[in-house]
C-alpha cells in the first residue's frame, strides 16, 4: 500500500521533502539491488570475465553511500523562506 500524505503535497513542506528524499533513496537502492544482483548472477553463472563489474558495483555503492549521507546528515529540512513566500510573522 503506498504511503498516504494527509495534505496537499508541496515541495516547500519540510516533512514532505524529507519523505520524498527518503523514498527517492529507497528507489535508488532497489534499482541498484536489482541490476547489480542480476549482473553478478550472470557473471557467476556463465563464469564470464567481466573485469568492469567490481568497479561498477563499487562506484555505484559509493554513489549510494553519498546519497545516504546527504539525506541523513547534510540536507536541511527546516522551514525556510523562498523568494515567492513572505517570511512568517511570530
Amino acid at each position: 500500500m503506498p504511503p498516504r500524505w494527509p495534505r496537499k503535497p508541496d515541495r516547500r513542506d519540510p516533512a514532505y521533502r524529507r519523505l520524498d528524499d527518503r523514498m527517492n533513496f529507497a528507489t535508488h537502492v532497489a534499482i541498484f539491488a536489482a541490476i547489480n544482483s542480476g549482473l553478478w548472477f550472470f557473471h557467476i553463472l556463465k563464469t564470464t570475465t567481466w573485469e568492469w563489474l567490481p568497479w561498477l558495483t563499487g562506484g555505484w555503492a559509493t554513489v549510494l553511500l553519498g546519497h545516504l549521507i546527504y539525506i541523513a546528515a547534510i540536507a536541511n529540512y527546516s522551514e525556510s523562506t523562498t523568494p515567492d513566500t513572505p517570511p512568517k510573522s511570530t
